[in-house]
């Protein structure tokens, strides 16, 4: 068995998950999938102006729904919401934190009017956040994350990085089980004929 840091096990993780399982479940996705709210009462990202949540973040034309704290239960998120979460929550803040991406939050960051503006987004946080695994070698993974992790301040980047990659993994998940929603229940169902039923 050849012995391998842990670097590279832990960047190969999500890169297997995201090369051959995810990534391509993406492909494709339309605005009407982007913004699709399955029931009432669904958190989105929206055109500034147009939401009723408590708080509505973003610097640009589109703000997204939250709530401080988050009522209970939540509601519903869309893909959009989801999306903006993971790009932001997720990957951009810690980008920022830890390699070196440019300072941005959930009040300033620009949501994406459509979602081939957020899967670019995407894309382009991950490839930051891969490549600053990356960098951090075995004596990066130890060091304790800082106080931009708050009360995990001294877990090391290590611990970190788990987080984030589980993160990944169940909210993009997450979207492409939406996708599977819309797919067989925002479309009609066709008729078998008569000679397809027989």
């Amino acid at each position: 068995m050849i012995y391998q840091t842990w670097n590279p096990l832990l960047r190969d993780q999500i890169a297997t998950h995201w090369d051959d399982q995810l990534r391509d479940r993406l492909d494709g996705l339309t605005d009407d999938e982007y913004f699709w709210e399955p029931g009432p009462g669904c958190w989105n990202v929206r055109p500034r102006g147009t939401g009723s949540a408590p708080v509505q973040g973003g610097s640009g034309a589109m703000t997204i729904d939250f709530a401080v704290p988050a009522p209970d239960p939540s509601p519903f998120t869309t893909i959009a919401w989801r999306l903006g979460h993971v790009i932001v929550g997720v990957l951009a803040i810690r980008n920022a934190a830890h390699f070196g991406g440019p300072p941005t939050d959930y009040f300033s960051f620009e949501y994406a009017p459509t979602a081939a503006a957020a899967l670019a987004q995407l894309d382009a946080e991950y490839a930051r956040w891969l490549a600053g695994v990356e960098s951090l070698e075995e004596a990066g993974l130890a060091r304790p994350c800082g106080e931009a992790e708050g009360p995990y301040a001294e877990y090391p980047l290590a611990a970190l990085v788990l987080h984030i990659h589980r993160e990944l993994i169940h909210h993009l998940a997450e979207v492409c089980l939406i996708r599977d929603l819309y797919q067989f229940t925002g479309q009609p169902t066709p008729t078998p004929t008569r000679q397809e039923a027989s």
